[in-house]
C-alpha cells in the first residue's frame, strides 16, 4: 500500500488471499508500545517471587497480562481484516496506541488490584476500536451484522470493567474472571452471522512478532546474567543456559510456517486464544531468570514451570504433531530438573537443546 494514505476511503474487507501481506509500520509501532507493559509486568512478577509473595504475584501477573494481551488481540485481528490505511484509520489507531500507553502506565497499580488507570486506558482504546467497527459496518455490507455485534459487545464489556473499580477481594477476582470470559465470548458470538476476513499469513506473522517481543524479556534477563557473570566472575552458567533456552524456543516457534493451520473459524479461535499461555509463560520465564540472578539456589519453579507450560502450549497449538510425545517428555524432564539443585538451569537448557536437535535431525525434507 502507498506510504502516503488517502484522506478517506470506504472501509472494505481485505482480501484473505492477498499476496505479500505483511505487518505495517503502524502495527509495528503498536507492538512497540506493548514492550513497556510487558517489561513492567515481568519486573513486578520478579519482585513478587523474590520477596516470597508467590501466590499474589502469579495472580496479579495473570490478570494484568490478560488485560494487556487482550488489548493487543483486539487491534491485531481487526487490522488483519479491515486495515484501509487512510487518514481516519491511522488517527483512530494512534488513539488506540495512546490508550495502550495509558494502560502501560497503570500496570503497576493493576498488579496490586487498582484498575483505575488501566480502565482509563481501556476506555481510550475502546473508543477507537468501536469507531473502527462502526466504520467497518458501514463500509462492508456482508459483515455489517458481525461488525455491529462487535461494537456493541466491546462497549457493553466496558461497563463490566467499570464495575471492577468498586469491588475488592474475592468479589473483585470473581468479577474479573466473569469479565474475561465475557470478553472472550464477544468475538465468538459476534462472528456467528459472518466471520471477519482475517488474513492467515498476516495473523501468523503478527503472533510471531509478539512472541519475539515477549522473548525480549528473557533476553534482557540473560543479558543481566552475562553482565553479572563478567563483573563478579560467577553466574556464567545462568547466562549460557538462558541463551540456549531463548534460542531453543525461537527455533521451536518458527520451525515451520503455521498459517496453513488457520483453516477455519474454530481453528483460529483455539489457536489465537490458546496463545495466551504461550505469551504469558514466555514473559514469566524472563521474570524467573531474573529471580535466579538474585538466588541461584532457587532455580526451580520460577523457571521450570514457565518452560514446561510453554513447551506444552507450543506442542498443543503450534508445533507439528510429529514427535509430540518427545515435547511432552521434555516438559516432564524440565519439571524434574530441580533435583540437580543449582545446576537445574543448565539441565533445562540441555533438554531443550536435545529436543531441538532431535526435531531437526528427523525433520522431513521440504
Amino acid at each position: 500500500m502507498s506510504t502516503l494514505p488517502q484522506w478517506r476511503r470506504p472501509m472494505r474487507a481485505r482480501d484473505t488471499h492477498e499476496a505479500h501481506r505483511v505487518a505495517t509500520p503502524l502495527e509495528l509501532l503498536f507492538d512497540l508500545c506493548f514492550v513497556v507493559a510487558i517489561a513492567r509486568l515481568g519486573q513486578l512478577l520478579h519482585h513478587s517471587v523474590a520477596e516470597h509473595h508467590v501466590a499474589h504475584g502469579i495472580a496479579g501477573f495473570l490478570m494484568t497480562f490478560f488485560a494487556v494481551w487482550w488489548a493487543w488481540m483486539n487491534f491485531t485481528w481487526f487490522a488483519s481484516a479491515f486495515d484501509t490505511d487512510d487518514v481516519p484509520y491511522r488517527l483512530t489507531a494512534l488513539l488506540q496506541i495512546a490508550g495502550v500507553l495509558v494502560l502501560a502506565a497503570g500496570v503497576a497499580d493493576a498488579f496490586e488490584g487498582d484498575l483505575r488507570v488501566v480502565t482509563l486506558g481501556y476506555v481510550i482504546m475502546r473508543i477507537g476500536l468501536t469507531t473502527q467497527w462502526l466504520r467497518a459496518a458501514r463500509g462492508t455490507a456482508e459483515v455489517r451484522r458481525t461488525a455491529l455485534r462487535m461494537a456493541a459487545g466491546v462497549s457493553a464489556c466496558m461497563v463490566g470493567w467499570g464495575l471492577l473499580l468498586f469491588t475488592h477481594g474475592t468479589t473483585h477476582t470473581l468479577l474479573f474472571v466473569v469479565m474475561a470470559a465475557a470478553e472472550l465470548s464477544v468475538p465468538v458470538w459476534a462472528e456467528r452471522p459472518w466471520p471477519t476476513p482475517w488474513h492467515p499469513h498476516h495473523i501468523a506473522e503478527r503472533y510471531g512478532l509478539l512472541f519475539i517481543i515477549v522473548l525480549g524479556e528473557v533476553v534482557l534477563s540473560t543479558t543481566l546474567a552475562v553482565q553479572g557473570g563478567f563483573a563478579a566472575g560467577r553466574l556464567w552458567w545462568v547466562a549460557g543456559a538462558g541463551l540456549v533456552i531463548v534460542f531453543a524456543f525461537w527455533w521451536l516457534y518458527f520451525e515451520r510456517p503455521v498459517h496453513h493451520r488457520l483453516t477455519g473459524k474454530r481453528q483460529a479461535f483455539v489457536w489465537g486464544y490458546g496463545h495466551f499461555f504461550v505469551f504469558a509463560s514466555a514473559a514469566a520465564l524472563g521474570a524467573g531468570l531474573a529471580v535466579v540472578l538474585e538466588d541461584p539456589e532457587i532455580a526451580l519453579l520460577p523457571v521450570s514451570i514457565p518452560v514446561a507450560v510453554l513447551l506444552v502450549a507450543l506442542q498443543a497449538l503450534h508445533l507439528p504433531r510429529r514427535l509430540a510425545w518427545l515435547t511432552y517428555a521434555a516438559a516432564i524432564l524440565v519439571l524434574g530438573a530441580g533435583f540437580f539443585g543449582q545446576y537445574a538451569l543448565p539441565v533445562m537448557a540441555a533438554v531443550l537443546a536435545g529436543l531441538v536437535a532431535t526435531r531437526v535431525a528427523t525433520a522431513p525434507a521440504r
